[in-house]
């Protein structure tokens, strides 16, 4: 039999990439921080970072390396323009990708906004046993990855990273 997480412990750590975003209008993480809390699980860290592969790297290396965070979120920089960086910076930094999570991302979301969903770049993957996952950074785009497919597996993700 397949084993049942659903009673692991989730801490997260939310990070906001945005080169104009600030506590006061980070809709996106304060959807995300709200969501968490909502389903029990403990917000660890939440931060802004400018749009820069550098600053974005050492959040996501530190908080691999925390023990009381095994889920990352990040939001925004996902799309094609020259400063969004945060696809391709945390892409090296998997151990393993799931490619499905933007798959069904993309699906879920061309039935809300049509084929620009496309566009989008969200992504999934692992590292030192922490689950990290690449959002978009609108709030609509939040919602979606949080309440249909975060929410709902996050604790069989990381209850899986910790299987030998």
């Amino acid at each position: 039999m397949h084993p049942s997480h659903h009673d692991l412990r989730i801490g997260a750590a939310i990070l906001t990439v945005s080169d104009t975003r600030s506590t006061a209008d980070d809709l996106g993480g304060q959807r995300i921080q709200s969501l968490l809390r909502e389903a029990s699980f403990e917000v660890i860290d939440y931060q802004i970072t400018k749009d820069e592969p550098s600053e974005i790297t050492n959040h996501v290396k530190k908080w691999c390396s925390n023990q009381s965070i095994n889920a990352i979120i990040v939001t925004g920089g996902t799309g094609f323009t020259p400063r969004d960086q945060t696809y391709d910076t945390i892409l090296p930094l998997f151990e393993k990708e799931m490619v499905g999570f933007g798959e069904l991302f993309r699906s879920l979301s061309y039935e809300e906004i049509g084929p620009k969903a496309m566009f989008s770049r969200a992504t999934a993957g692992c590292r030192e046993k922490s689950a990290i996952y690449v959002l978009p950074g609108s709030l609509n785009a939040v919602t979606l990855a949080m309440t249909k497919l975060i929410l709902p597996t996050v604790q069989h993700f990381v209850g899986e990273l910790d299987r030998l």
